[in-house]
């Protein structure tokens, strides 16, 4: 088993979420069970899917909940550009948060392929 508080990619997803949060109150108070609840759903689910992760023992089923942690990543980053389509989000927001959403999914992205290149 791994520890998931030592991985930097674990720790850079925590520190999302509070950023997403903080970008959430922006938005309308007609969207709190719309793209609101969905939005904080996302971000909460990268972190936590990269320590649940951790607590396999297979490289396998590590590699499995890093995927489904990038692809709430993905999701993450479909429901920002959303938001700016529909006003809800300035485009420099929007930016901001897509830059270190970017810039995690490529760590997770990079993590995987580690993971399967040296484990097989």
């Amino acid at each position: 088993m791994r520890n998931f508080r030592e991985l930097e990619v674990w720790k850079e997803a925590r520190m999302l979420v509070k950023d997403i949060y903080n970008t959430t109150k922006r938005l309308p108070s007609s969207e709190q069970y719309g793209l609101i609840s969905q939005i904080n759903r996302c971000v909460v689910s990268i972190p936590a899917n990269i320590a649940e992760g951790c607590s396999k023992y297979s490289q396998k089923d590590f590699v499995r909940f890093l995927q489904i942690s990038l692809g709430s990543a993905f999701e993450l980053e479909t429901h920002l550009l959303l938001c700016e389509d529909l006003n809800f989000l300035s485009p420099e927001v929007t930016k901001s948060s897509i830059k270190k959403l970017q810039r995690l999914q490529r760590r997770i992205a990079s993590l995987i392929k580690f993971n399967l290149s040296n484990h097989h």
